[in-house]
């Protein structure tokens, strides 16, 4: 079964054909780097993470490259550095590592290239002087525009506006050396407070738009296979990176295929800070929601549709991997991957059907899948041990420390439980009765086995090691 894609551009569903399958490219706009992510900027993150998988399922891991850019030269930025007092790299340094360590737990793979915007200022210089020269651009007061007439006949297209809809309904100031309304910005100047670059133009700045043309062209080339991003980026920022590159570089296609996925919500409203439900990744990791429980939320919800975060579905997403990790934790993966998984993924990104599918399997094509879908094995779990074991006892015989005692009673908890679903009662309540004698209390659970102690229990580690 081959990849099928919806074209936001074509507004259909399409065979995914790469351009050159040797080395498939893809392009998706990353953070601009002046806090901690949150969760809105999460989501484009995990879901073009799953289609990079899959692309180097299906190509080869080395057969794909994937462009993730850094945004750090921006207003918000400067705004930032004049709040706090503390250098723009300073401030850019960190938050760059921020948006990695976050992204990172929620198991995303880091992409091929990870551009910032200020090493690439000499290849925006060069493009905006290629517009200026075929006719796309001006120079006026220290600005370069993009003269949006000269591409009229084709502005608006990927997000179905009209030029003259968009300045009917301009109410922005325009500013006065504008030829047209909808003229965007390429370069701007800087004061002497600000950050600037030397140009034909001045000591200035890019626009925000430029650096995604100029960075894509310079990994990518004229022309390059799938472009990603939120729905939110499709006007104007994705309309204009087409009509720049377009004009630019004539003989290129710019991106064959673009994606975008739906917003964010947060128990049922739009996040913002007056609400009172505005959180970043990091929030919900410190306060004790795992990586791996984000990442099945944002699975669980398709792409193309809105996701709704809610507390509710973090608990039963935790439910739902806890029995997964219970299922495969210490057993083999499978050597390939299921074909329901992957026809799904296959299918324009079916998560939600991928992990229907998965509620379905058995452990070894169950690790596999997860594997895939970019969760982490039951091995790497802490937290799954730490809920099997509710509380490790204050005291322990034999080599080993408390961590070790969690470890062996996790074990046997697990051949606890697999002997009662053989219905091999007799052996289980054995073990049941020598956990018992140390002071451990047992029971099955639908998440799996759990165990208590008492205060005064003392594990022996030569007894559990006999139970494992």
């Amino acid at each position: 079964m081959t990849i099928k894609l919806h074209n936001t551009r074509t507004r259909r569903k399409e065979e995914f054909v790469p351009i050159d399958a040797d080395n498939v490219r893809m392009y998706v706009c990353g953070p601009t780097v002046y806090d901690r992510a949150h969760l809105g900027n999460a989501r484009p993150v995990v879901v073009f993470d799953v289609l990079y998988r899959l692309l180097r399922h299906v190509y080869g891991a080395d057969h794909v490259t994937y462009v993730r850019n850094f945004t750090d030269v921006d207003d918000k930025i400067n705004a930032r550095a004049a709040e706090t007092g503390r250098q723009i790299a300073e401030i850019t340094a960190e938050t760059t590592q921020w948006f990695l360590d976050d992204m990172g737990a929620l198991g995303a793979l880091q992409p091929t290239h990870m551009p910032r915007a200020t090493q690439y200022i000499p290849q925006m210089v060069a493009m905006i002087e290629e517009l200026i020269a075929k006719g796309h651009a001006y120079a006026a007061e220290g600005h370069v525009l993009f003269a949006v007439d000269s591409w009229r006949a084709h502005y608006g297209k990927l997000s179905g506006r009209s030029v003259d809809d968009m300045i009917a309904g301009a109410r922005v100031e325009v500013a006065p050396y504008k030829r047209n309304p909808m003229d965007f910005v390429l370069w701007k100047p800087s004061s002497d407070d600000l950050p600037g670059w030397p140009s034909p133009w001045g000591r200035g700045r890019p626009g925000w738009h430029i650096e995604c043309s100029a960075m894509s062209h310079e990994l990518l080339g004229e022309s390059f296979d799938i472009h990603g991003g939120g729905n939110d980026l499709m006007f104007p920022h994705h309309e204009n990176e087409i009509a720049q590159s377009c004009c630019a570089h004539p003989t290129g296609e710019f991106a064959r295929v673009w994606m975008h996925n739906e917003m964010l919500q947060v128990e049922g409203k739009k996040m913002s800070k007056s609400l009172g439900n505005f959180f970043t990744v990091r929030d919900l990791l410190d306060q004790g929601i795992p990586g791996e429980v984000i990442r099945f939320v944002f699975l669980s919800t398709h792409y193309r549709k809105p996701m709704d975060w809610t507390a509710a579905k973090a608990e039963q997403a935790r439910k739902r991997l806890t029995r997964w990790f219970r299922k495969t934790d210490g057993v083999e993966a499978s050597p390939t991957v299921s074909a329901s998984v992957e026809a799904a993924l296959k299918n324009d990104l079916n998560t939600h059907l991928a992990l229907s599918e998965m509620d379905k399997m058995g452990a070894k094509p169950l690790k596999a899948a997860m594997r895939f879908l970019g969760f982490p094995d039951a091995e790497d779990i802490d937290w799954f041990r730490e809920e099997t074991v509710e509380r490790v006892g204050v005291s322990m015989i034999g080599d080993g420390n408390l961590s070790a005692a969690q470890e062996l009673l996790h074990e046997v908890l697990l051949k606890w439980q697999a002997l009662r679903d053989r219905k091999n009662y007799s052996e289980a309540d054995q073990i049941k009765g020598a956990l018992e004698a140390m002071g451990v209390t047992v029971r099955a659970t639908g998440d799996g086995p759990q165990a208590a102690l008492d205060e005064n229990s003392v594990l022996d580690a030569a007894k559990l090691e006999a139970l494992k």
